[in-house]
């Protein structure tokens, strides 16, 4: 496609993904560009997408009736038809997204797979996006397994795409239409754990989360987030949080735990302390950077218990916390680029950019 071509495509499947190319897509429509986007509807997606105004289209696949392998081919395969028939009908120069359809292969339109676990944690995604991908971005520390060549690798985070502090200011006054601001508090957590990728992964069980709880009370209020169902007594301690303001609560918060990978980062990157519980831990490499190099966090694995409501006592009653964590934060801030202007410079010198990149992945980019 001709760099004439002002029309770049972005693939949604997880909220997470929106927050991943939003303010790319907000700089690339300030210079010119067409942008649009393909949503799976999942959770909040399709609402985030719409109350910011972009123009979108719902690809959704069919619904699987199962669990099985074979239902989950033929839900992608689905929702692969409607993404080739809208990338043929609006023709942009290149998809970029967090799944590459295979039959974008033969619209003729580069696709970049965008990706932050490592390859063996979502097998499925790897196996059915990378060998038809242009190319495949990642973080540094992300593991492609068998196409890690093929991988152009810089030196961030997918959170650090929206939570930089260069893009995203905390506001208290956000936080001040749920509850008051200056008063401690704690965010908990609960993930579906139901993606093809989460089988057999389990995470916070409500005997664990009032074990929790009784080590919190004293300290601090407690507000839960939950996509699953909340047993009864645990439904006194939800809130509802509109997704736009989730962050501005997550940033003034004195403690985050869950069993949800995204939200762990997104606390650690905001110099929050996060607790994160379940079987996923070890095998990440973002969240493994997070925890082991900046010790912005910690894993915990749910054969742990003891270990788990020991970190949290410990938190609680570590001295200074609030500036540790701040200074922590700082030093990962400095390691680490704004990965929304990176995201930027690589589509718009896109394809020069991707020979770059491989030709050295230190590259000082700049923007106009």
């Amino acid at each position: 496609m001709s760099k004439d071509n002002k029309r770049i495509a972005f693939f949604l499947g997880h909220p997470a993904h929106f927050h991943l190319f939003k303010n790319v897509a907000n700089n690339l429509l300030k210079n010119g560009y067409e942008v649009r986007f393909f949503v799976k509807r999942k959770d909040i997606v399709e609402q985030l997408v719409k109350e910011t105004g972009y123009d979108y289209d719902v690809v959704r696949g069919s619904e699987r009736n199962s669990s099985s392998k074979m239902s989950l081919i033929w839900s992608l395969l689905t929702m692969d038809l409607r993404v080739a028939w809208y990338l043929l009908k609006w023709r942009p120069r290149i998809l970029l997204g967090t799944y590459t359809p295979i039959i974008s292969r033969f619209a003729g339109i580069p696709v970049i797979s965008c990706n932050e676990d490592d390859a063996d944690v979502v097998p499925r995604f790897a196996k059915l996006s990378y060998p038809y991908a242009k190319d495949i971005l990642v973080p540094s520390v992300c593991d492609c397994g068998k196409w890690n060549e093929k991988a152009i690798k810089y030196n961030s985070y997918h959170e650090l795409a929206y939570l930089h502090p260069r893009n995203f200011t905390p506001d208290k006054t956000v936080v001040e239409k749920y509850f008051e601001a200056d008063q401690p508090y704690c965010i908990i957590r609960f993930a579906k754990l139901n993606a093809h990728h989460d089988s057999g992964i389990k995470g916070i069980t409500v005997g664990i989360a009032q074990r929790i709880i009784d080590i919190l009370k004293p300290h601090m209020r407690i507000f839960i987030t939950s996509e699953r169902p909340l047993e009864p007594q645990l439904e006194p301690y939800r809130i509802k949080i509109d997704p736009v303001d989730m962050h501005h609560v997550m940033a003034f918060a004195s403690l985050y735990i869950g069993d949800s990978q995204t939200m762990a980062a997104e606390a650690g990157v905001l110099g929050v302390p996060f607790v994160r519980f379940n079987d996923f831990v070890g095998r990440i490499g973002y969240l493994r950077d997070l925890e082991d190099k900046y010790h912005l966090g910690y894993g915990i694995k749910t054969h742990e218990t003891d270990r788990l409501y020991t970190t949290i006592e410990e938190l609680i009653s570590m001295p200074d916390r609030k500036s540790v964590y701040l200074e922590r934060k700082q030093r990962m801030l400095s390691e680490k680029i704004d990965l929304s202007a990176f995201l930027y410079w690589f589509v718009e010198h896109y394809p020069e950019s991707r020979q770059i990149m491989r030709n050295d992945s230190n590259y000082q980019y700049s923007i106009k």
